[in-house]
């Protein structure tokens, strides 16, 4: 498996967990506004800035997607 196919899979991985943590940090938040918790180890606003993390890494990994797409493009003379 290449490095490109590899950083490819992660990044959607960790952009699929951000949203699904983004999904429990809303559903944590609704259910803490009816007297009830979900999750007893972390709190909807811990999650929130899991997810966060996680789209900084999806973010850094684009941004290099695109940096070597643009250098493989760039003509031999530049």
């Amino acid at each position: 498996m290449s490095l490109e196919k590899l950083l490819s899979m992660a990044s959607r991985l960790f952009f699929l967990g951000a949203f699904v943590l983004l999904g429990l940090a809303v559903i944590e938040r609704i259910a803490n506004a009816a007297g009830y918790t979900i999750l007893r180890l972390y709190q909807g606003g811990r999650l929130l800035e899991f997810a966060a993390v996680l789209l900084v890494f999806v973010i850094t990994m684009q941004q290099r997607e695109i940096k070597q797409e643009l250098k493989s493009r760039r003509p031999l003379g530049s």
